[in-house]
């Protein structure tokens, strides 16, 4: 019997694959946003990257974090790092994203059923993304079953943000949450 399913692996990243990861998590980012708003975009944080190196690298970093290459047949087409409490049953997608020019064939769905098939573990996921990333919010929502739980603006910003940030916020932050729980 023929599957749709592409065939999608998740492979632990390998410090020589780091600076690819980083670089591919950058276009994918900003091929959104221009894709949204065109080049005339402001939403970057560095260097004129949606996402900054050092945003990814600390994601990566992190004592508790997993960082995995998707590959499809065996190529590279892009990657996912997660947070994982144990003690908690708690994971937090810190980032997914796919290659542009891989999108639309079911590849970010296939990667997150494999997350959680390997985390099984896991009662409650958590994730977020800007509230312009109507791609991200279908695929969050329809395809993987999220729930959108939270809005974060300037008058509603999340803990991670400190008091004295919230005047430098503007519309261009804003952010969804998304939770799934398990079953």
């Amino acid at each position: 019997m023929k599957t749709n399913q592409p065939n999608i692996t998740l492979a632990p990243l390998q410090s020589d694959d780091r600076e690819q990861f980083i670089r591919d998590n950058q276009w994918a980012f900003k091929y959104g946003t221009t894709r949204e708003f065109g080049m005339q975009d402001d939403h970057y944080e560095e260097d004129g990257e949606i996402i900054s190196r050092t945003t990814i690298k600390n994601s990566i970093d992190r004592e508790d974090s997993e960082s995995y290459c998707i590959l499809l047949d065996g190529g590279k087409v892009g990657g996912v790092v997660l947070r994982i409490d144990q003690t908690k049953a708690f994971g937090e997608l810190e980032l997914l994203f796919v290659n542009p020019k891989a999108h639309s064939k079911g590849i970010g769905q296939t990667a997150w059923k494999a997350v959680e098939t390997m985390h099984p573990e896991i009662k409650v996921w958590e994730t977020i993304t800007p509230y312009f990333e109507k791609r991200n919010i279908h695929f969050y929502v329809n395809r993987c079953g999220f729930h959108i739980v939270e809005f974060w603006n300037k008058h509603h910003h999340g803990p991670a943000i400190p008091e004295e940030e919230v005047g430098n916020w503007s519309e261009d932050d804003e952010m969804f949450v998304f939770r799934k729980v398990m079953g």
